[in-house]
């Protein structure tokens, strides 16, 4: 009688993710100010939010095989600014992102940032590699095709909304910045440049 119960497991995250998708791939730039939570900030007008360094919360350990089967997690890189972004194959917007994306990991990659991508709802793997080959990006993703990944985001964090969102995390590993939507490379800088330059604690 204990048998359906991963069954049942496997259906919560299918649908958590079907979810994520159901708000995906919008290029409105709409963004929720900080789900109601003190120390969150989304300027006006703007697809950005921010939390102060004292209201910001743990980024949980993500992690998994990248599209060329390597290991790799999030605290990896600890001690760096990390830049996480949630994509597809299928979504458009993530494909107008990409090559500002690749541009802002080849000028940041050596001052301490390292670029990780979330690749989401890609049933073949094949279909994420050929987006990542034509569209020249160098960083790693981790290939999370049914978004479990993405639901170890805590609620009322800087977490994912949509896909594409791209978030930055500090050097302690806690989540500072997220943009909803398709990103300019001016607006990943306007992200990532104040997070580079605190200090880490």
């Amino acid at each position: 009688m204990t048998r359906p119960r991963p069954r049942l497991a496997a259906a919560a995250v299918t649908a958590a993710a079907a979810a994520l998708v159901l708000t995906a791939c919008s290029s409105s730039g709409s963004s929720a100010s900080g789900d109601g939570q003190i120390g969150f900030v989304t300027a006006k007008g703007s697809n950005i939010s921010t939390a102060a360094v004292g209201h910001r919360q743990e980024a949980p350990d993500i992690g998994g095989d990248t599209l060329e089967g390597a290991p790799a997690k999030l605290s990896d890189y600890r001690g760096k600014v990390v830049v996480l972004n949630v994509w597809g194959s299928w979504c458009g917007p993530c494909r107008s992102e990409a090559d500002d994306l690749q541009r802002i990991w080849d000028k940041y990659k050596d001052q301490g940032v390292q670029f990780l991508g979330i690749n989401t709802r890609d049933t073949e793997i094949k279909n994420a590699v050929r987006f990542e080959q034509e569209k020249g990006v160098t960083f790693p993703s981790i290939y999370d095709p049914a978004g479990a990944q993405l639901l170890k985001f805590p609620k009322g964090s800087l977490n994912p909304q949509s896909i594409p969102t791209t978030l930055v995390v500090d050097r302690d590993g806690r989540l500072a910045a997220r943009a909803v939507g398709g990103q300019t490379d001016d607006a990943l800088e306007t992200m990532l440049q104040p997070v580079l330059a605190e200090q880490q604690r």
